[in-house]
């Protein structure tokens, strides 16, 4: 597998998890002491923390996974072009 791709195909698996991470925010609590949940926390923090420094909360709501997930769409068209 080219590099190049195979660098997208990983981008594209982390976008998944931020994505279950924040349908995850919308269970009940009781999920927070599954170690899926923890893994996904555990893996998905280090890159949100920065980026929920930067933007800001609208009407209470943390955009920060959204413009992850944008950045990370945006590496992956750079990666493998339009």
């Amino acid at each position: 597998m080219n590099p190049t791709k195979m660098l997208a195909a990983v981008v594209d698996v982390y976008t998944l998890v931020v994505f279950v991470r924040v349908v995850l925010s919308w269970l009940p609590g009781r999920h927070r002491e599954n170690e899926l949940y923890r893994f996904i926390f555990a893996i998905t923090e280090p890159v949100l923390r920065p980026v929920r420094r930067l933007v800001p909360l609208v009407g209470g709501l943390d955009l920060s996974p959204l413009a992850v997930i944008v950045l990370l769409s945006v590496v992956r068209r750079l990666l493998i072009g339009t």
